[in-house]
């Protein structure tokens, strides 16, 4: 087995990325500080052909160096929107059609492992802050709550990786 040079994977330009179909699914990050955490979350977005990040309240926008140090110009190829907050984002989403999930460990939540996705629907997913998470008020507009089950002594995971692992199940379930 051989390691594959970056030329023989043959990716996408920016060009043809803006232009090429998109898993119909909006990442909302709700006041996440960390601005390494913001260009992961772009990188991973620009790696499953996300349609659009909206980045809510203190969470940083680009261009900015320390976002774009782990986005590598995955800032540059996903969409992205500012919304002073969460909320507002999560009700521009619902006008437009999408269903919206907010990444929480909540009474009733859904198993990520359990989600089914519908045929034709557009899909949202909302990542809280480093610390408090998804603000309450915004849970409270979102249609449900997914949570990754977790089996150690710890009670979350970093807000990219787990941003990381629910993209990557909606991409497979697309």
């Amino acid at each position: 087995m051989r390691k594959l040079r970056t030329i023989e994977m043959q990716r996408l330009t920016l060009e043809e990325f803006k232009s090429a179909d998109k898993l119909p699914l909006v990442v909302v990050l709700d006041d996440v500080r960390s601005l390494y955490n913001v260009g992961s979350v772009f990188r991973t977005c620009d790696a499953f052909r996300v349609e659009a990040v909206f980045l809510c309240g203190i969470t940083a926008c680009p261009p900015h160096p320390e976002i774009h140090k782990t986005a590598l110009g995955g800032e540059d190829s996903v969409d992205w929107r500012y919304f002073k907050t969460a909320e507002e984002a999560v009700m521009t989403l619902h006008s437009d059609g999408y269903v919206v999930y907010a990444v929480e460990q909540a009474e009733g939540s859904t198993k990520l492992q359990q989600l089914r996705l519908e045929e034709g629907k557009r899909y949202a997913v909302v990542f809280g802050n480093e610390v408090k998470g998804v603000h309450q008020e915004v849970i409270d507009k979102c249609d449900g709550c997914l949570e990754i089950p977790q089996h150690g002594t710890k009670h979350s995971m970093n807000v990219s990786v787990t941003a990381g692992i629910v993209i990557w199940e909606f991409g497979k379930n697309r």
